[in-house]
């Protein structure tokens, strides 16, 4: 089958490009041909089309000047050169199956107009909540938040709420975005979007998208070339970006209550030194922050801990991260919200908190440190379930099929005379 994969990054940027491109190497080596669609970028991946990408698209921070501005907004609720971009690749390459991910801003919906008008269907894999909430976190400035959920196609709650970082022009760009593609039926050419939780898509319903349309297909990882940990480890590890969703300051306060045990945070984002500063009051000596790491680096520091924590106050989708920490044998302590419970057997593969609660998170943790046997037990059992459940092989036989069930056929090989 023929394959074009599209998001508006072609790095391992975020967590939808790094599943595209582990996606686009498994169906290469099952046999498919795989190209790709992105932004222009010196750090792209090498591509067959890439002369015909349209030019990167720099959002945070906005470009300087109203012009530019302006420019960035039009670009965002509709871009004309994308489009344009697409269709010339799609009649270079004549894909069987578009397999869209985050087009959001950059891309923009355009883009399936030209799929649309020949005849090629599309999925779409829901890595985020943009579809239905415009800052696409279903949190506005004071916490979890699902105004938009399900409302009408004008929407004014982001205004109201300023939910784009306490922003009224910001929130006000997203809104209007949402509205026009609302009220334009933007996404109505995709034929199937598919949901790597049960919460997305039972979310993405409560928005509005057509039960039949929607399909649970949970992420995948390959297990078979993750280390395992040796041991129960030592101490408790973070790694992921430091924003306020992530409950980091959670993390670090419940590490405070738990005398000589170490919390090592990887990752860097904007509120770093803040958590830098709370650490150093409350909790002295005990958190070690070591910024962006490789991925090995990641692997290594998720090895050597007692257990992983992600005391997220959103609701995370399917982080692979939690996937990939608990195919190396460490357990994981998570959040009660969104995806993450479904992720996670308490007591018997890892352990689920109540969110925003650091004292049940301490409770946790302290479990774990004081019984090396659990932590090690609770491990083995997360690796078997990634095994089970969150096979590679399966997670492409599935895909195929929803490939299949929305009309992508590839061509019937020539007959030999």
């Amino acid at each position: 089958m023929r394959i074009l994969q599209v998001d508006k990054f072609l790095r391992r940027q975020g967590g939808a490009a790094g599943y595209m491109l582990d996606v686009a190497d498994l169906q290469r080596r099952a046999g498919h041909e795989v190209e790709f669609f992105a932004m222009a970028h010196p750090e792209n991946q090498p591509a067959t089309y890439d002369e015909l990408f349209p030019r990167f698209m720099q959002l945070e921070p906005p470009p300087p000047g109203l012009s530019a501005r302006v420019q960035t907004v039009s670009t965002m609720l509709w871009s004309g050169r994308a489009a344009r971009a697409l269709a010339a690749v799609v009649d270079r390459f004549q894909p069987d199956i578009v397999h869209l991910h985050n087009i959001y801003h950059q891309l923009s919906p355009s883009i399936l107009r030209p799929l649309q008008k020949r005849g090629i269907p599309a999925v779409m894999t829901a890595h985020d909540y943009k579809l239905v909430c415009p800052s696409y976190r279903l949190l506005d400035q004071h916490g979890i938040c699902e105004a938009c959920v399900g409302a009408g196609p004008v929407l004014t709650a982001p205004v109201r709420r300023r939910c784009k970082d306490g922003s009224l022009g910001a929130s006000a760009v997203l809104a209007a975005e949402s509205s026009v593609h609302r009220l334009l039926g933007s996404w109505n050419p995709v034929a199937r979007f598919l949901a790597p939780s049960a919460f997305m898509a039972d979310i993405l319903v409560r928005g509005g998208f057509a039960p039949d349309k929607v399909v649970h297909l949970p992420n995948f990882v390959d297990a078979g070339n993750i280390s395992r940990r040796v041991g129960p480890g030592q101490g408790f590890v973070f790694v992921g970006r430091l924003s306020a969703e992530k409950g980091v300051d959670v993390a670090i306060r419940a590490v405070a209550l738990l005398p000589g045990e170490i919390l090592t945070v990887a990752g860097g984002g904007p509120e770093r030194e803040r958590l830098e500063a709370l650490a150093t009051t409350v909790a002295p000596g005990q958190v070690r922050f070591v910024g962006h790491v490789g991925k090995d680096e990641v692997a290594a520091l998720n090895r050597s801990a007692r257990a992983a924590l992600l005391p997220a106050r959103w609701h995370e989708n399917m982080p692979l991260s939690i996937l990939e920490t608990m195919a190396a044998a460490v357990p994981v302590v998570v959040s009660d919200l969104g995806g993450l419970p479904e992720m996670v057997d308490p007591g018997r593969d890892g352990l689920v908190v109540p969110p925003d609660d650091h004292v049940a998170l301490a409770a946790a943790m302290r479990e774990l440190a004081q019984g090396p046997a659990l932590s090690e037990a609770l491990g083995d059992a997360a690796r078997a379930k990634v095994l089970e459940r969150y096979d590679a092989a399966h997670h492409l036989e599935v895909l195929m099929g929803q490939y299949a069930a929305v009309g992508a056929r590839p061509p019937a090989p020539a007959v030999r005379r």
